[in-house]
């Protein structure tokens, strides 16, 4: 591992009260060069032997090895009594050391509740006190944060250690005091690729900057002049042993000279020693003493899908459908064929995951009609959601859409478009489904013998059946296994879950636990509109995203409290997919709002979080209820087939295309952690900014301002407080501005609903 090697062993303790390091006492005075060329070579030598037996804990298991050997050989010469005692001698050893081991174990398990030599507390990200990984993607920068403190006035310092999949440390990164005066500490760390990594915090008594902050008030005031220049030639002395060679160790000895030369004023000779060369090499390589460590804690890196991506959700059946308007002739379900021809248009809008709802056989008995309705003409085409009948189960592709082959096609076609399919992953049943005759004990019944069928008052779901999971709980995770690697085995490698809350947590810990184990690429999206706390647990426990209340959040208060949540803490477990839409919900804003509330909405799904949805109809404005005060559409596509005419020129798509490039071209909007609101003296006016760095090392920094107000034209100043003046380019109109602290802006709904500004700073 790049960085310090001196105190490495510290690196691996299991908890925060790591045992003080007993330090060495410090070398013989270093003479001059020029007077006594010996003697710096001797002291550097016992520089060197006194780091040598602080090294990692790896060599001093080496080094003990060595000894015994050594032990060994010259037992090998003795007499036959000499043997038998040196042997007798070793193996009580052996036993005192397995003893040991047995006790530093314990303490290892007692120390997770012990503070350190140097406290190291509150340690974020954190989930279920580090009984479940925190989440990040590849290449994602994520802060570390913990509470550094020691008694007394000497300076402390703190590091990162991230450790990839294979256990092995990477160069650790230096942590920084957040405020001063808060002993909060904080770094950002990216790891590199997906897999289980691991990070911890080290703290440490940093001697060197105690000594500089001594000498700069005693040797101006003249105070013990010759003992300071000594004290500092030794700590630097004993920093440069841990200095490579080729590293630049010379610029931290010729420091050492210069503190060690009467020939010098002292504050000559104190300057050498703040040489712009060695406080580089020193940060690089501090001198670290009683390093104390916490415990690793685990962190689960997935690609970057689980985190980004625009997402288009369209039903099959509709596409390439044919309707009698009048209802003379029965309609004709479009097929995973004709679904194929909508592709290279999903993937001109710059979407990235095409989302299908189920696609498996529908039941009949209790069959939905239009709206939802009770009664199911002959030709109603029923719900996706209702899966299973005669035809098959959640194994089978419905016979109007086609074949599992002509799926294998649709999937193909996709990716060589550049698209991801998505498949709706609903775990329940028609009363037609295989299932409901097989494992009649995967169901609920009623006191009068019939299965219940699914209900959320008010509404009631007559053709559907949902699982008791409670009669036979390893069957059905068996089973959902096998169901999700049928279609893994058909290129899915994404899965939007259906309603996953009316199950039990458990059961999708074992699920996706035993998909991670084997293909950890494969991504699960939560539909769970429920209580914050099952949203969350169902993060930390494995789904990768989940959908949000984003859609009923539409106030600039509403959304600054929420996505401060979601930004925060909630970040490192609970990953965001902003659908402005869903076929079960056309909020009311969408409703009354026109065109322009679907272009606000867009502007804000697609900038604040960094994975977004629409679902088909959003770019034609659909927005007619099923009545009043309901949030279903009208005509719902739920239980008929819509097909729609695209080549209608009033659309929205050129601007979700244009959000989707800008999201693709800006790493800041790919990202969710780097969020920050800004002050607008107009509650209908919101304005945030995003900022990243991208793989080239260039900073990305994304000003977004939106007008709220879908019916209005609306006026307010931004405030902000930092990086200034900037240029700032409007990257939906071209326009360019010069802003400072205060700006002035004017957003009209009807053409320019918001600013989408790309920052360049003007030179200092």
């Amino acid at each position: 591992m790049q960085g310090d090697t001196r105190d490495q062993s510290t690196a691996t303790t299991e908890g925060p009260d790591t045992p003080p390091t007993t330090e060495p006492p410090l070398p013989a005075p270093r003479a001059a060069r020029s007077t006594a060329p010996a003697a710096p070579a001797a002291a550097r030598t016992a520089a060197r032997r006194t780091t040598t037996g602080r090294t990692a804990a790896g060599s001093t298991t080496r080094t003990t090895r060595t000894t015994t050997a050594a032990a060994e050989g010259a037992a090998a010469g003795k007499a036959p009594a000499e043997k038998a005692a040196a042997k007798k001698t070793a193996a009580k050893k052996t036993t005192a050391k397995k003893t040991t081991a047995r006790k530093s174990a314990t303490r290892k398990t007692e120390s997770d509740t012990v503070i350190g030599r140097i406290p190291v507390l509150d340690v974020s990200p954190l989930v279920d006190s580090g009984r479940r990984p925190a989440k990040a993607v590849e290449g994602e920068s994520f802060q570390v944060t913990a509470t550094v403190f020691r008694e007394g006035h000497d300076a402390v310092n703190a590091n990162v250690v991230l450790r990839d999949p294979r256990g092995r440390s990477g160069p650790w990164t230096p942590m920084r005091e957040l405020a001063p005066g808060t002993d909060r500490w904080g770094a950002h760390v990216t790891p590199t690729a997906p897999g289980r990594w691991s990070y911890l915090v080290e703290a440490w008594s940093d001697p060197v900057a105690t000594w500089r902050r001594t000498a700069a008030v005693k040797l101006p005031a003249g105070i013990d002049t010759a003992l300071v220049l000594e004290e500092g030639a030794q700590l630097l002395e004993r920093a440069a042993a841990g200095v490579p060679k080729k590293d630049g160790r010379a610029h931290v000895l010729a420091a050492v000279d210069a503190l060690r030369d009467p020939g010098l004023p002292p504050l000559s000779r104190y300057a050498a020693a703040l040489a712009p060369e060695v406080l580089t090499l020193l940060e690089r390589h501090p001198l670290r003493e009683l390093v104390s460590a916490t415990r690793p804690l685990p962190l689960q890196v997935d690609r970057k899908r689980a985190l980004y991506g625009a997402w288009y959700e369209f039903f099959p059946r509709s596409e390439g459908a044919v309707v009698d308007p009048s209802g003379v002739q029965p309609p004709v379900s479009g097929t995973l064929r004709t679904a194929a021809e909508r592709l290279p248009a999903v993937a001109a809008m710059g979407f990235e995951v095409v989302y299908l709802p189920p696609i498996h056989p529908i039941g009949r008995a209790y069959r939905k009609g239009p709206d939802n309705g009770l009664t199911a003409g002959p030709h109603d085409v029923g719900s996706p959601w209702a899966i299973g009948s005669p035809e098959g189960g959640h194994d089978a592709v419905h016979p109007d859409l086609g074949t599992v082959e002509d799926f294998d096609r649709f999937v193909a076609e996709a990716g060589s478009l550049g698209l991801e399919v998505a498949l709706d992953f609903a775990l329940q049943c028609s009363p037609d489904h295989p299932w409901v005759n097989k494992h009649p004990e995967w169901f609920s019944h009623r006191l009068d013998g019939t299965i219940a069928y699914a209900e959320n008052p008010p509404k009631k779901y007559q053709d559907i059946y949902p699982i008791n999971f409670d009669q036979d709980f390893d069957g059905l995770v068996k089973e959902t296994v096998r169901v999700l690697r049928f279609w893994m085995g058909h290129g899915v490698r994404i899965f939007r879950v259906d309603n996953p809350h009316t199950k039990p947590v458990v059961f999708w810990e074992k699920v996706l636990g035993d998909i991670a184990r084997t293909d950890p690429d494969v991504i699960f999206l939560a539909e769970a509109f429920t209580r914050p706390a099952m949203m969350h647990t169902l993060g930390k426990i494995g789904f990768h995203q989940s959908y949000t209340y984003f859609t009923w959040r539409t106030t600039k208060q509403e959304l600054t409290d929420y996505l401060t949540e979601l930004s925060g803490d909630a970040a490192s477990y609970m990953r965001p997919n902003f659908f402005a839409n869903t076929p079960d919900i056309l909020h009311e804003y969408l409703q009354q709002g026109g065109p322009a509330a679907f272009a606000v909405r867009a502007v804000l799904a697609a900038t604040l979080a960094p994975s977004y949805g629409v679902y088909a109809g959003y770019e034609h404005y659909e927005n007619e209820p099923v009545h009043p005060g309901s949030e279903e559409y009208a005509r719902s596509e739920k239980y008929e087939l819509r097909p729609r005419d695209w080549s209608r020129q009033d659309s929205l798509a050129p601007l979700l295309t244009a959000l989707n490039r800008l999201r693709r071209r800006h790493p800041a909007l790919q990202q969710l952690r780097d969020l920050r609101f800004h002050p607008t003296d107009n509650d209908q006016v919101i304005a945030y900014s995003k900022r990243a760095t991208s793989e080239d090392g260039v900073e990305d920094h994304v000003i977004t301002v939106v007008n709220l107000d879908p019916h209005h034209v609306q006026e307010a100043t931004v405030t902000l407080d930092s990086d200034l003046p900037l240029t700032v380019h409007d990257e939906l109109t071209g326009a360019t501005y010069d802003w400072g602290r205060r700006n002035y802006v004017r957003l009209d709904p009807s053409t320019e609903p918001a600013h989408l500004l790309t920052v360049r700073r003007h030179p200092q």
